[in-house]
């Protein structure tokens, strides 16, 4: 690749970060879905690759995540998104036979958390995201998404040791609780 070479950069970009712009697309909006959000991605790429910084992960990802919100409203992601990470339980239930239950409580406590929740906790276990690359996915300071990113551990925590019924329903911290 030559250092004037568009279609080289362009190639090596894809490449290098194709499947975590997928693994993201999934996590935030389902199988069905994470395709047409990765092409997209990577077209807006295309088009302004003279935009794309040299670590291009995050910023990738920042595209990623603006082209969910403007392609999907809320509610129709929210439900893909649920039912995504149900199935992942359900597998994931499977897997309990094997011996592999922590599994299948991790995936169904994340499957009860509320968006932005899963976003901060994904971001940085799943895609390996350090907070600062995170906080700039997101759009937010990186205090900002420290504190996003501990407020998710903690409700990630709750859920996880709550019954299957109360893990349903999204956790939220108390006052009191969230100022600890």
């Amino acid at each position: 690749m030559t250092p004037g070479d568009p279609n080289g950069r362009f190639t090596a970009i894809y490449h290098r970060h194709h499947r975590q712009v997928y693994a993201y697309a999934v996590s935030r909006a389902g199988r069905t879905l994470a395709d047409d959000v990765v092409a997209d991605t990577f077209l807006v790429a295309w088009r302004r690759l003279e935009a794309v910084p040299e670590g291009p992960l995050p910023w990738l990802l920042g595209v990623a995540r603006n082209v969910i919100r403007e392609r999907f409203r809320d509610d129709i992601r929210q439900a893909s998104i649920a039912a995504e990470l149900r199935a992942w339980a359900v597998e994931a239930d499977a897997d309990v036979a094997d011996g592999v239950a922590d599994r299948a409580t991790m995936l169904a406590a994340l499957a009860g958390l509320g968006d932005d929740d899963r976003e901060a906790l994904t971001l940085t276990a799943w895609q390996g995201l350090s907070a600062k690359d995170a906080a700039r996915v997101v759009g937010c300071s990186s205090a900002t998404f420290f504190v996003r990113l501990h407020r998710a551990r903690k409700r990630l925590e709750q859920a996880m040791v709550a019954s299957p019924v109360e893990r349903r329903r999204p956790v939220r911290l108390t006052a009191q609780e969230s100022s600890r």
